[in-house]
């Protein structure tokens, strides 16, 4: 049985006077692909940006491989090895898509590591349009770039917000191939995803998020059309 890498106990979380993140409690298990999944607007964006050091908690804790993380920010998370894909990609639209990668470069453990051939074989584009500006890539395209800015980092963990929101069919079938072997290769990774059949097919476990709680977790095939129902269909 797969060991925690992330460990995300008791947490809450507010805007202001807005209480968003109620008590939630995620296991993330080392080396699979957790999907975290919900209807729009349950807390999903949220508990990433708390987990990637974005928001600040009200009480709660995040631990890597048993070390909380509440004191260390953004960069400090990445620099620890965990990569993150932000909803709407964020790439930088004036630079190139080569200069979009070592940005991801920067923030590496192991300087003496080169990622980019990894990168160029998962997203074989991205070298075909290394000088191309980010902003004038498709929708598609810019997500591959967002995932090879953060692989840059090499890290341990990658987490994705909703990879597959707005793309093409055919990019949203080699993201999920490139999930699949990236898992298979070791990586955790932490997918928040609403297509359903998406999540089935490339993830081991899920949690479900409602109303800003955590309500429901497990292996994917204990993703049963009671939960669905309940949880997930608009």
């Amino acid at each position: 049985m797969a060991s925690d890498l992330i460990r995300i106990e008791g947490l809450n979380q507010s805007y202001g006077e807005s209480h968003t993140l109620w008590d939630v409690e995620l296991s993330v298990a080392a080396g699979q692909l957790t999907c975290l999944m919900g209807r729009n607007g349950v807390g999903k964006t949220t508990l990433l940006k708390a987990l990637m050091g974005l928001l600040a908690l009200d009480s709660g804790k995040i631990l890597l491989r048993d070390k909380d993380l509440a004191t260390l920010g953004p960069e400090m998370r990445a620099h620890l090895g965990i990569g993150y894909v932000p909803q709407g990609r964020e790439i930088f639209p004036q630079l190139t898509v080569r200069e979009n990668i070592e940005i991801g470069l920067l923030s590496r453990r192991d300087k003496s590591k080169n990622p980019l051939d990894k990168i160029y074989s998962l997203f074989p584009v991205l070298k075909e349009m290394l000088h191309r500006r980010g902003g004038d890539l498709s929708g598609g395209q810019q997500q591959q770039l967002a995932i090879g800015r953060a692989l840059a980092l090499d890290p341990d963990m990658l987490v994705l917000d909703e990879p597959t929101e707005g793309i093409q069919p055919n990019i949203i079938t080699q993201i999920g191939d490139v999930l699949v072997q990236l898992q298979e290769e070791g990586m955790t990774i932490l997918l928040v995803e609403q297509k359903l059949k998406f999540a089935r097919r490339v993830g081991q476990n899920f949690c479900i998020l409602d109303r800003g709680r955590s309500v429901a977790n497990g292996k994917m095939e204990e993703l049963n059309d009671e939960l669905v129902s309940r949880y997930l269909v608009v």
